[in-house]
């Protein structure tokens, strides 16, 4: 069986603040293969962020284990990581193919090659024809998707995003969800999905983990076995009913 891409193993994380400690993670421990689309789905304040940003390597950790990359896929921090926020934090003065660009001008790859990189990532989150525009001529949903370019234009092995389409208005929401699939089809990327929808969840994830209320706990980790490509009309089905009802009975919200 081959290596895992990412592994944690009993990953605890304490906040100590004026002498009094605040569990933030306990005991975290999953795999996620490469190529894998893996949800994180929890209340709010369980810890998912937290977690996020361990394994980006921003956060340190109190115990336990995290191994990310192997020995045919080595891993660098700094280069191979690509992340997507709730809100798209492009630069207002700097048009869309510029500030997709930003990650490779900090790296300092080649402008040239990059910049041609940028032009297509833009066609292929459905942005062509926008690269020379500001951010404030994009609706929300449309500024996400450079964000969601600006994370690839690197060539990442691993992209982290924190609900990234939480700000965004439900219909425009699904919409991104579809785009957020046929993205990862066509890049192959390995992408850990932060989100306290269930539903949403359920509907972009090869697999599902589970934090119950902090510090987070896992609660469960099962695999999503629904074919590919996903539709909404999947959500009426009895299959993503079950998955959506066990999340929310170890949530205790049934």
């Amino acid at each position: 069986m081959s290596e895992p891409f990412i592994r944690l193993v009993g990953v605890q994380k304490v906040y100590r603040v004026r002498g009094a400690e605040f569990p933030a993670v306990s005991e975290a421990t999953f795999d996620i293969e490469q190529g894998e689309l893996v949800s994180l789905v929890g209340p709010s304040g369980c810890g998912k962020t937290t977690l996020l940003k361990i394994i980006a390597g921003l956060h340190s950790y109190d115990a336990g284990e995290l191994r990310i990359g192997t020995q045919t896929q080595p891993f660098d921090p700094s280069r191979d990581i690509g992340m997507v926020f709730q809100q798209p934090l492009l630069l207002k003065w700097r048009r869309i193919v510029d500030n997709v660009l930003l990650p490779a001008e900090i790296l300092g790859l080649p402008l040239a090659e990059s910049r041609e990189r940028a032009r297509d990532l833009l066609r292929l989150v459905g942005l062509s024809g926008s690269e020379e525009k500001y951010p404030y001529e994009l609706s929300g949903g449309m500024q996400q998707r450079a964000a969601i370019a600006r994370a690839l234009v690197h060539d990442p092995k691993l992209i982290l995003m924190d609900e990234p389409f939480g700000a965004l208005d439900a219909l425009t929401r699904e919409k991104m969800n579809l785009e957020l699939l046929r993205i990862w089809q066509e890049s192959g990327k390995t992408i850990l999905f932060i989100t306290h929808g269930i539903t949403e969840a359920v509907f972009l994830g090869t697999r599902v983990i589970v934090l119950t209320a902090g510090p987070a706990r896992m609660a469960d980790n099962f695999r999503v076995n629904l074919p590919h490509p996903r539709t909404l009309d999947m959500k009426t089905h009895e299959a993503f009913g079950e998955y959506t009802r066990r999340i929310y009975n170890l949530l205790g919200m049934n």
